[in-house]
């Protein structure tokens, strides 16, 4: 069983600097009949404009991923952390028992293409931490690369969740299947481009919900489909 969630009715913010839609409630976007998916809570699309950003501000008890898709942002926190995270990036943020941290487009001429993306940690009260990866594209091309897990297997990011997060990129019409095992939830996001998902049509922006078990087959109708799938504990 599929339930798909299209890209046009996610909420939607906008504040000059900044395009973001929402799949599940977040800020003023409330929707309770989308809350999040399993430990998934948050997958924001953000656009930020040139010189852009989201000054520092408080985090706690949240695994917050963020995917870069173009351009690059600069990230600072509580940590003593400085970094730029540019497309094909990945971070890892373990807010824990409190971080503080800001974002900011790192160009003052072109724009920042991301995913933010908000995990419920396994417990409370976690140590805060950071972690940062590159994932390439020809990783990723016609694989699912996995990109952020429990144990940090695999060269993976550590994510304080049963969560197995892959992303795969597929050339026009390349097809990758994964298996989705009893007891488990999935939930695929396709961040650019178009595929067909157990025959579903989708395009940039959509997500599926899958809460049985069986085969997910991700079928690419265009050049560079970017995909991610969460195999993940109810």
């Amino acid at each position: 069983m599929l339930t798909l969630r299209r890209a046009e009715e996610r909420g939607r913010a906008q504040f000059g600097w900044l395009d973001s839609r929402h799949s599940f409630s977040f800020g003023q976007y409330y929707d309770p009949k989308h809350m999040g998916f399993g430990p998934l809570r948050v997958i924001n699309e953000d656009r930020v404009a040139p010189g852009g950003g989201f000054p520092k501000h408080p985090h706690a008890d949240m695994e917050i991923v963020t995917y870069v898709l173009s351009g690059a942002l600069a990230h600072e926190d509580s940590l003593g952390t400085g970094s730029r995270i540019e497309a094909g990036d990945v971070q890892r943020m373990s807010a824990g028992t409190g971080i503080r941290h800001s974002e900011f487009n790192a160009s003052e001429t072109e724009p920042v293409h991301f995913l933010q993306i908000w995990i419920l940690p396994e417990r409370e009260g976690l140590e805060p931490g950071y972690e940062q990866k590159r994932f390439s594209v020809e990783e990723k091309r016609g694989r699912w690369s996995l990109i952020g897990s429990r144990d940090g297997r695999d060269g993976s990011l550590t994510i304080q969740q049963d969560v197995d997060l892959y992303a795969t990129v597929l050339g026009d019409g390349e097809s990758l299947s994964r298996s989705l095992g009893e007891g488990r939830f999935g939930w695929l996001q396709l961040a650019r481009g178009t595929a067909q998902v157990n025959g579903e049509q989708l395009y940039p922006g959509d997500g599926v919900a899958f809460r049985t078990a069986g085969d997910v087959t991700v079928t690419s109708t265009s050049d560079d489909a970017e995909v991610l799938f969460f195999d993940m504990t109810p």
